[in-house]
């Protein structure tokens, strides 16, 4: 199993950035798919973005395309989530999240999960 800290979080105004990072370890690195979750209060985890294990493949959630990027350092087992254009509604809690094979957007296929950063955006 590979543990997970999330890093980067915090408070910006709308129209910020800040950069999310998530730095695995206990496992090799680059046979895990990585995503990038979030979760508002009241609401259901959602997708944001997921990476393939060499980096070749990614994937957005309509609501974050064009404003946010992943991307994964495998030699410094990490990956990223770079936010641009932040916007109130981006305000929840980001959590990363492995798995070894391919990549996927549902939330009950990841089985290794960080504890999560809070991310406030405000008007």
């Amino acid at each position: 199993q590979v543990q997970l800290v999330e890093s980067g979080g915090g408070l910006v105004q709308a129209g910020g950035s800040l950069r999310l990072s998530c730095a695995a370890s206990g496992g090799t690195f680059s046979r895990y798919a990585m995503g990038w979750f979030r979760q508002a209060p009241g609401q259901e985890r959602e997708f944001v973005a997921y990476i393939s294990r060499g980096g070749v493949a990614t994937n957005y959630a309509d609501s974050v395309k064009g404003r946010f990027t992943i991307s994964r350092d495998n030699a410094q087992n990490t990956v990223y989530l770079q936010m641009n254009s932040l916007k109130p509604e981006d305000t929840a809690v980001y959590y990363c999240a492995a798995r070894q094979g391919l990549v996927s957007i549902r939330v009950y296929e990841y089985d290794n999960w960080g504890q999560g950063t809070q991310v406030t955006v405000s008007s």
